[in-house]
C-alpha cells in the first residue's frame, strides 16, 4: 500500500499523522510525505534572460535568495513530518519532498507521480463553525485526486481501544469500494462496525388522501427500497464479519449530511468510511461536493472518501 501525507507542522498535521494508527494500515508500505511552500521561485540568472534593468534584477535576486530558504525550510518540515510517519508506521518505508508552489496543485501533481492508493490531509476546523466546510486545499485535494482520501482528525490521546467505524451505505459502487476498504483493512480485534443506510422515503403528495392506489404504490416503493438495502447490507456484513469484524446494519430516516455526522459523534466513532460515488440511485447521497465533501467538513472524527485508484 502506497500514501502520501500532506504535512506543514501544524498541530493537526501531526494529528493526522498520528492518526494513522487508527487507520487500519497494514504493516508495511510505502509512505511519502510532502511539505508545500506557497512562493514563487523566479529562474536563476542566465545570458537569455529579459531582465535588463540592474535594479529589477536586484529585486529578482533578492526574491530568489528568499525563496530559496524557505524552500530549504520546507524541506525541514517534510523531514520532520517523516520522521513523526516513521514513528507511526515502523514497519512502512517512508520518505519526505519539500517544494514549493501552489499546494493543492503540487500535492495533485505529486500523487499522479506517487501513485498512492491514499492521500492523508489534517484538518484545520475543529469548532462547529469552522467544521462547516472544508478549505481550499482539502477541497481541491478530495474533489480532484484519483485516488482515496482521508481528512484525518487525530486524538488527544492514541485510544488502545477497538475501534469504532462507520460506513455511509448505500445501493450505489461507491459504497461497495467503502466497505471492501474497511474489510481489507487490518483493524482491532473487537473493532465495531456499523453500516448507516439513510433513507428519504417517498411520500404521497395532496393527491395521496383522494387516491388510495397511490399511497399503496408509494408504500411499494418505500417497501422496495428496505428490502434492497437489506439485501446488500446484508452481503455487506458477510464481508465484514468474514473479515473479523463485528458488523451490524442501520436504516435510517432523514438526510445523509447531518445522519452520518450525528450517528458517528453520538457512538464516539473513530471514523466515517464513504464511498466517492453513486450511480443513479434514488439514495443517491454520496457525491463529491455534496455528501462525502459535506460529512469531510463536518464530522468530529477522520474521514475518508473512497475511490479507486486509477
Amino acid at each position: 500500500m502506497r500514501i502520501l501525507c500532506a504535512y506543514d507542522g501544524s498541530s493537526c498535521s501531526e494529528a493526522a499523522i498520528d492518526d494513522l494508527r487508527q487507520a487500519g494500515l497494514p504493516d508495511s508500505g510505502e509512505a511519502l510525505v510532502v511539505s508545500v511552500v506557497e512562493t514563487w521561485l523566479p529562474p536563476k540568472d542566465n545570458e537569455d534572460s529579459l531582465v535588463v534593468n540592474p535594479y529589477i534584477e536586484q529585486i529578482v535576486a533578492r526574491h530568489r535568495e528568499k525563496a530559496e530558504k524557505l524552500v530549504a525550510e520546507t524541506q525541514s518540515v517534510a523531514d520532520r513530518g517523516g520522521d513523526r510517519v516513521s514513528v507511526a508506521l515502523p514497519g512502512w518505508t517512508v520518505t519526505a519532498e519539500g517544494t514549493y508552489g501552489s499546494p493543492a496543485w503540487e500535492l495533485l501533481s505529486r500523487a499522479d507521480a506517487f501513485k498512492p492508493d491514499l492521500i492523508v490531509l489534517g484538518s484545520h476546523g475543529y469548532s462547529t463553525v469552522e467544521r462547516l466546510v472544508l478549505g481550499s486545499i482539502s477541497q481541491k485535494v478530495l474533489t480532484e485526486a484519483h485516488c482515496s482520501v482521508r481528512i484525518a482528525r487525530g486524538k488527544v490521546e492514541v485510544d488502545p481501544s477497538p475501534a469504532r467505524i462507520i460506513i455511509g451505505f448505500d445501493l450505489s459502487i461507491g459504497s461497495q469500494r467503502a466497505v471492501e476498504a474497511v474489510a481489507a483493512r487490518n483493524w482491532p480485534d473487537g473493532t465495531e462496525v456499523r453500516l448507516v443506510a439513510v433513507s428519504d422515503p417517498v411520500t404521497t403528495n395532496g393527491l395521496g388522501s383522494v387516491f388510495p392506489l397511490s399511497q399503496e404504490s408509494v408504500a411499494e416503493i418505500n417497501e422496495t427500497d428496505r428490502e434492497l438495502i437489506a439485501s446488500a447490507g446484508a452481503s455487506a456484513l458477510e464481508k465484514l464479519t468474514a473479515s473479523g469484524l463485528n458488523a451490524s446494519l442501520d436504516v435510517l430516516v432523514g438526510n445523509a449530511k447531518s445522519v452520518l455526522v450525528d450517528e458517528a459523534e453520538t457512538w464516539n466513532a473513530d471514523s466515517i468510511f464513504v464511498g466517492a460515488n453513486a450511480y443513479g440511485s434514488r439514495l443517491e447521497r454520496f457525491l463529491i461536493g455534496s455528501t462525502s465533501a459535506a460529512v469531510a467538513a463536518r464530522a468530529h472524527c477522520s474521514v475518508e472518501v473512497i475511490r479507486a485508484s486509477t
